[in-house]
């Protein structure tokens, strides 16, 4: 099976036909977390406060297993693209025992610490005993995570983006089907309360599972994985662990951040604290399908860039930024349409609605400039420059809105923080690109980026 299509089809029909299924897959995966705190919040208040709490540790588990595995994808897809297919299968199969062993430390490490994690944030015998509940379940499925994901970029890697979606909403959709089942005891089964959550999510990412291992079986993807490939490649090695280093602590950022943002926020009002996370969640999907476009163009751009064909680099880049801009414009003016019912879907205090009805206002006027700093971290991920992708990240979730967070709340009050979120926007913009220009234009090898 060849990928040549990657540098042969016309640009704008092969970004749309690599990302539309990740859009699509990952609308399901927003959906279905809704839909999982939906059903656990109706266990019981504490229940919910538990599972909020377990979160950030989950979220630092799929970090580590989804970043290293966009390291095992930026590997694969420059190998193929060079036409060195023995150390893209060396990518493949050595990325996977990595990702393995990854998972196993995880559920150890996380299992031996969340007592004392959660002690730090509350001293409910009754809310941390649910949390340890559903955590010393759902962690136990950790290495099918680390697994799974890999597996994903894999596929992604060479072109089979229908492959991951299909994998992707078998699991989400399990889950989905299974949370009430498991969770309020429904024919047969008991009711297992925040236990059956963890065992609906820990079967539905086994199911997502055995869906790759059954596309891998029938010989769908183009890379082996073998143990013949497993002896240690120092240079493949470094390869994967400087892409996957970077992108897991890009994808690890927005949770710092919402807690710093959090500590100031409850300064002012618990209604500001609950409207930062109702625009996290509305935001997830403007910025999920921005990403899928990402997810798209990062296996192109490493194999044109492995090709040689810099021309087509730089018209996959330009393609991917127009349109992650239209995907920021249409969420700017559902920000300013209609912003009342968006913020009703999760509150009736006409308070906090009009709170959020502000934050969405001045937040949305940097929605379309964020696309230049998403696009050209998603597209240097891609070329396998993972710490200039980090760069951009820090400066977008750190280095500039953290201070400017802090700085106008106390010119503007709780407002300034939504000021600190469309300055930032502008600042990483505009840093992004020059770090994206200075990095597609040096002369050690990518002169020709600029040149076409």
């Amino acid at each position: 099976m060849e990928q040549t299509f990657m540098k042969e089809r016309k640009i704008l029909p092969l970004v749309l036909a690599m990302s539309l299924p990740m859009v699509i897959s990952m609308a399901v995966n927003a959906l279905y977390n809704i839909i999982d705190s939906y059903f656990v919040a109706k266990v019981s208040e504490d229940a919910m406060t538990a599972l909020a709490l377990v979160f950030p540790v989950q979220n630092f588990i799929n970090a580590i297993a989804i970043g290293f595995g966009i390291g095992i994808n930026a590997g694969i897809a420059f190998f193929l693209g060079a036409g060195d297919q023995t150390r893209a299968n060396r990518t493949a199969t050595q990325g996977m025992a990595f990702s393995f062993v990854h998972g196993a430390l995880l559920t150890a490490g996380c299992l031996a610490v969340m007592p004392f994690f959660l002690r730090s944030f509350s001293a409910d015998s009754e809310i941390t005993g649910l949390a340890l509940t559903y955590a010393n379940r759902v962690f136990l499925f950790s290495p099918v995570i680390a697994l799974s994901l890999s597996f994903e970029k894999i596929f992604q890697a060479v072109g089979r983006m229908k492959v991951s979606m299909f994998c992707m909403m078998c699991g989400c959709v399990a889950n989905i089907l299974l949370d009430p089942v498991m969770i309020f005891g429904i024919g047969p089964f008991p009711a297992l309360g925040i236990a059956g959550a963890a065992y609906a999510t820990g079967i539905g990412q086994c199911i997502t599972l055995l869906a790759y291992l059954l596309f891998w079986f029938l010989g769908s993807a183009p890379v082996a994985i073998s143990p013949g490939f497993l002896k240690p490649d120092i240079t493949i090695i470094k390869k994967m662990y400087s892409v996957g280093i970077s992108a897991t602590l890009t994808l690890a950022l927005p949770s710092f951040l919402i807690s710093v943002l959090n500590g100031l926020l409850a300064a002012f009002s618990e209604k500001y604290v609950l409207v930062l996370g109702v625009y996290y969640k509305l935001q997830t999907f403007i910025y999920l399908t921005a990403n899928g476009i990402i997810q798209g163009i990062r296996p192109l751009m490493g194999y044109n860039y492995g090709a040689k064909e810099y021309g087509r680099v730089k018209k996959i880049y330009h393609t991917s930024l127009a349109l992650n801009a239209a995907i920021m414009a249409i969420g700017m003016i559902a920000s300013w349409a209609v912003p009342r019912q968006l913020i009703g879907l999760f509150t009736d205090s006409a308070e906090t609605i009009d709170i959020g009805v502000t934050a969405l206002h001045i937040i949305s006027c940097g929605f379309v400039v964020s696309a230049v700093s998403i696009t050209c971290s998603g597209a240097l991920e891609g070329l396998g420059k993972g710490t200039q992708s980090l760069v951009i990240s820090l400066l977008r979730y750190v280095i500039v809105i953290m201070p400017a967070a802090y700085l106008f709340s106390r010119r503007f009050g709780a407002n300034g923080v939504w000021y600190a979120f469309c300055f930032a926007e502008f600042v990483s913009a505009a840093a992004a690109a020059v770090i994206y220009h200075m990095q597609t234009s040096n002369r050690r090898g990518t002169e020709h980026l600029s040149a076409s």
